[in-house]
């Protein structure tokens, strides 16, 4: 369903318009449900959308309140593990990390005063970036072209290695567990945090003792914030307002960093989701969530239960196995 008018524009006239007349629809939207929305989806409507309940015990207890079926996109994973529908948004906001990090490094943005690149004489800036996949390398190609002295931090030594073939002796590569994680962190005058388990918390990589040995003026991105943060100190910020100091470390924890640049997103999103969506308008969400197991992950509440066992963990609620909630 779509309405755009000039007296009426959004998802929420939207999930007003079926509640009143009693449509049956499914919502496909890109922002999980806000507040004011949760009082507008009802039992048995196809929600499909990023949600990110690990976080967010009140929207999850609303959708389970509801009876909704809702599909997150974040949580769909094919068998390699890749995540076909949050990698654009993972790219657009790893390259997005190093640009606003770059800024606000900057001394009128309270920063440190680098030049991440440096120039002829004068060393280079520091960036370390936390994870190895999507956005993370999306995050070291834009510090690398940028001239950064750049680092990355990964728990998988042959992810790290083909890393290193790809970016080659430009990149340092550090194993999670080193003990020259810590080293490279106290150093770093820019760091990413692009840590990430499906549908879990990531886990908090850096912890205010250890951000107290950081340099003061250095910034921290934390593009894991959708799903809770990578940092202990790290809360969700707004475009309006995006960061925050703590410990003299600048936290950039902007949620949904892509929408900053929303015709490149958008374009980006379609191009992935639209497979899915066709999926479910011609088969039902019953028989191409079944028809698919990749696709089947990603269903997150059905019919009043928690289908995905990270959420559920992440949570402290009952799990059900998605195929028992099918039926």
């Amino acid at each position: 369903v779509f309405v755009s008018n000039k007296h009426f524009t959004g998802v929420h006239f939207i999930l007003e318009l079926t509640l009143h007349f009693k449509l049956e629809c499914g919502i496909v939207k890109v922002k999980e449900p806000q507040p004011e929305e949760f009082s507008l989806i009802r039992e048995n409507q196809i929600l499909f959308t990023y949600l990110h309940l690990a976080p967010d015990l009140r929207q999850t207890e609303a959708l389970l309140k509801s009876g909704c079926i809702a599909i997150a996109y974040e949580t769909i994973q094919l068998p390699d593990g890749k995540l076909p529908l949050l990698q654009p948004m993972s790219e657009i906001a790893g390259r997005l990390s190093v640009q606003e990090g770059m800024h606000f490094l900057q001394r009128p943005s309270g920063g440190r005063g680098i030049l991440l690149g440096g120039v002829p004489g004068v060393v280079p800036g520091q960036v370390v970036v936390i994870g190895g996949g999507a956005a993370g390398t999306e995050a070291l190609k834009v510090a690398l072209g940028n001239g950064a002295r750049t680092t990355i931090i990964d728990k998988s030594v042959p992810r790290l290695r083909e890393l290193s073939n790809q970016f080659g002796h430009h990149l340092k590569t550090i194993y999670a567990v080193s003990d020259e994680v810590e080293e490279a962190l106290i150093k770093a005058d820019l760091i990413i945090g692009a840590v990430l388990i499906p549908g879990a918390h990531p886990p908090k990589v850096i912890n205010r003792s250890l951000l107290k040995k950081m340099k003061k003026g250095a910034v921290v991105v934390d593009i894991a914030i959708d799903q809770g943060g990578c940092l202990e100190t790290s809360r969700p910020t707004t475009f309006a307002d995006p960061v925050f100091t703590e410990e003299g470390v600048i936290h950039y924890c902007v949620t949904n960093m892509p929408g900053a640049v929303p015709y490149t997103s958008t374009f980006a999103l379609n191009h992935a989701t639209l497979p899915y969506i066709q999926a479910i308008a011609n088969q039902g969400y019953r028989h191409a969530l079944l028809r698919d197991e990749s696709f089947l992950q990603g269903l997150n509440i059905c019919n009043g239960k928690v289908t995905h066992k990270q959420v559920a963990h992440a949570l402290g609620l009952p799990y059900t196995p998605p195929l028992e909630a099918l039926g």
